[in-house]
C-alpha cells in the first residue's frame, strides 16, 4: 500500500483553505495548513511533507520569498511547489516559475484540475530512474539514482522537474527535442501545462548549469523547433 501523501497549504484564506483540504482529503492526502509564511517555515521544520501549495500574496513575508527561501535550502530544494494565487498576469506567472515553483494556478480555480496536477507532479517527483547511471559530459556530471547533479565537483540544486528535463535532453544529447516531446516526457498526462513553461524551466536549467547563461554550452536552442544538448563539450571549458 502505498504511503499517505503529506501536503501543506499555505494561504490566508480560511474559506480556500477549507475548499483545498476537502477535496484533497477525499482523494486520500493527509493535508496540513498556515496562514502565513513564518508559520509554514516552522511547520516545516518539524513535519515533512510531500507537496506545498503557496498563495504569492501572504501577510508578511510573501509567497514569492518564501518559495525562494525553499529553493536556497537543500532540505527543501527538491520539494514540489505548485503556487494557488489571485494573481494571474502573466509576469507573476513566469517569476513564479522562475523561482522555483513547479507548476502555477489562479483564482478561482477547477479543485478537479488542482487534483490531477498534484498527482502529476507527485508522480514525477516520485519515479526514479531504474538504476544508476553517471552522465559525465564537460564539468556537468549527473547520477540518475540519487537526482545529483554537480559541476565541477560542486552540487547544483535542481527541482524534481528541472532535473528530469535535463536528464531527458542529456541522455538524447545531439538529438534536437520540441517543446511538444518535453511536455510528453516530463509532463506526461498533464494537458494544461503550457509549452511558456519548458522555455522558462529551460532558463532557469542555464543558470543552474552554465557559465555563461546567454551564451550556453550545454542546452542549446534550434530557433521555431526546440531545444538540444551540446554533445561535444571539453571539461574546463
Amino acid at each position: 500500500m502505498a504511503s499517505l501523501k503529506n501536503i501543506l497549504v499555505v494561504d490566508d484564506e480560511p474559506d480556500l483553505v477549507d475548499l483545498v483540504s476537502y477535496n484533497l482529503k477525499k482523494e486520500g492526502y493527509s493535508i496540513d495548513s498556515a496562514s502565513d509564511a513564518e508559520s509554514a517555515i516552522v511547520k516545516m521544520r518539524n513535519t515533512g511533507y510531500d507537496l506545498l501549495i503557496l498563495d504569492l500574496m501572504l501577510p508578511g513575508m510573501q509567497g514569492i520569498e518564501l518559495c525562494r527561501l525553499l529553493r536556497e535550502d537543500p532540505k527543501t530544494s527538491v520539494l514540489p511547489i505548485i503556487i494557488l494565487t489571485a494573481k494571474g498576469d502573466e509576469v507573476d506567472r513566469i517569476l513564479g516559475l522562475e523561482i522555483g515553483a513547479d507548476d502555477y494556478m489562479t483564482k478561482p480555480f477547477s479543485p478537479r484540475e488542482l487534483v490531477a496536477r498534484i498527482k502529476a507532479l507527485l508522480r514525477r517527483s516520485s519515479k526514479k530512474p531504474p538504476s544508476e547511471e553517471i552522465i559525465k559530459i564537460g564539468d556537468l556530471e549527473i547520477s540518475t539514482e540519487r537526482y545529483r547533479v554537480s559541476i565541477k565537483g560542486n552540487p547544483v540544486p535542481l527541482t524534481s522537474t528541472e532535473f528530469k528535463i535535463l536528464l531527458f535532453l542529456a541522455e538524447r544529447r545531439g538529438k534536437v527535442i520540441t517543446r511538444n516531446q518535453l511536455l510528453d516526457a516530463v509532463w506526461h498526462d498533464d494537458e494544461a501545462v503550457e509549452q511558456r513553461k519548458v522555455d522558462v524551466h529551460i532558463r532557469r536549467l542555464r543558470y543552474a548549469i552554465e557559465k555563461d547563461p546567454s551564451n550556453p554550452e550545454y542546452i542549446k536552442t534550434l530557433r521555431g523547433i526546440g531545444y538540444y544538448f551540446e554533445q561535444n563539450i571539453m571539461p574546463g571549458y
